[in-house]
């Protein structure tokens, strides 16, 4: 059904409606356009609804002859705690929204402001790799890392710095060994993820969230590990789209810092990633110079700048949902003091409400 009657839509024949089929003409659409992202996919609706339960707005702009024109995804996350707000895309690095013209892209965005005055919401956030017009508020306190991956892993190693081969090579003298698989390593990944979200102060997902991303895209996405005599001690999911892998969920135990293991964890992803064909490596987003950046930079791997793009209430600021808020360290200070079990336990219906 179109939210846009016909006496109201400008020129072009353009309409605005709900995607609630099977989303084959969505994928079509980002199967296509090169401005959209793994996370435009119409199954990462399916794993946010089943893994937290959050209602989904997923926009598609028409031409006069019914072609898609563009795409907004749109979640909808609403807690006491943390407030009512509608985000593209939360729990990933990326989303927002992509078109084919500005048309297409005008209507998208007056329907995310009427939704915005619907539900009550205190902003709308767009996670954009490339800037939309429209006047919006815009943060850029984020960079993407991208490493240019070469077409075999010998030559790929050549360009690493000589500490970052040092420590892959430390760890292999450690004794520490990768695996690689598929839903069947996901309870060592989920308990090494636990144990190192607990460790920053952070609430954890769900395992059911991570089974949801691996059952919904089992094509394109992998667990690796590292292990020390059998047991998991850093681990990642890899998942990839078009010419790029990235691995958005990595950790580490830190009492093994010392054999690097995330080092090892990291070259082994990047070696899959060249196995596969993949031309880019996503490190994923970090805040420039600080502790995360600093790692990936040292693989050599170059920042692209972010756009939080925000549509927002008359007279209302940019929002502040992030650990640096003075009003959440102390809570992340808890945090880091309960034992990780706890923590498995409450974490999944407080982190449902963090996007």
């Amino acid at each position: 059904m179109s939210l846009h009657s016909p006496e109201h839509v400008p020129g072009n024949g353009i309409t605005v409606h709900r995607c609630d089929d099977d989303g084959s003409s969505w994928d079509a659409f980002v199967a296509a356009h090169e401005g959209c992202t793994n996370y435009h996919r119409y199954g990462w609706r399916r794993v946010i609804e089943r893994s937290f339960g959050h209602g989904a707005h997923y926009l598609v702009a028409r031409d006069g002859d019914g072609r898609v024109s563009g795409i907004l995804p749109l979640i909808r996350m609403n807690s006491m705690l943390f407030g009512n707000f509608l985000v593209s895309v939360p729990f990933v690095n990326y989303g927002g929204l992509v078109s084919l013209d500005g048309a297409s892209a005008s209507l998208l965005l007056a329907e995310a402001r009427r939704l915005l005055r619907e539900t009550g919401a205190d902003h709308v956030e767009l996670r954009h790799r490339s800037p939309v017009e429209g006047g919006l508020a815009t943060k850029q306190h984020k960079v993407t890392m991208i490493l240019d991956l070469c077409a075999d892993e010998a030559l790929q190693w050549k360009t690493l710095d000589a500490k970052v081969r040092n420590q892959v090579r430390k760890a292999e003298k450690c004794g520490l060994t990768v695996i690689e698989g598929h839903l069947e390593l996901l309870d060592g990944f989920y308990d090494v993820f636990c144990r190192n979200m607990r460790d920053l102060g952070t609430p954890v997902y769900g395992k059911d969230f991570f089974r949801n991303v691996m059952e919904t895209f089992p094509d394109a996405t992998r667990i690796i590990s590292v292990q020390l005599n059998g047991t998991t001690i850093a681990s990642g999911m890899a998942t990839w789209f078009r010419d790029t892998l990235e691995v958005p969920w990595a950790s580490s135990v830190r009492d093994y810092r010392e054999m690097c293991p995330n080092n090892l964890l990291y070259w082994e992803a990047i070696r899959f990633a060249i196995r596969m064909g993949a031309s880019r490596f996503d490190f994923g987003r970090s805040t420039p110079d600080e502790g995360t950046y600093r790692f990936k930079k040292q693989w050599g791997a170059k920042p692209e700048q972010l756009y939080w793009q925000y549509v927002l209430k008359d007279g209302a600021t940019l929002p502040e949902l992030n650990p640096a808020n003075p009003k959440y360290r102390a809570a992340i200070r808890i945090w880091q003091r309960l034992p990780v079990a706890v923590t498995r336990m409450l974490g999944p219906s407080i982190v449902r409400s963090i996007p």
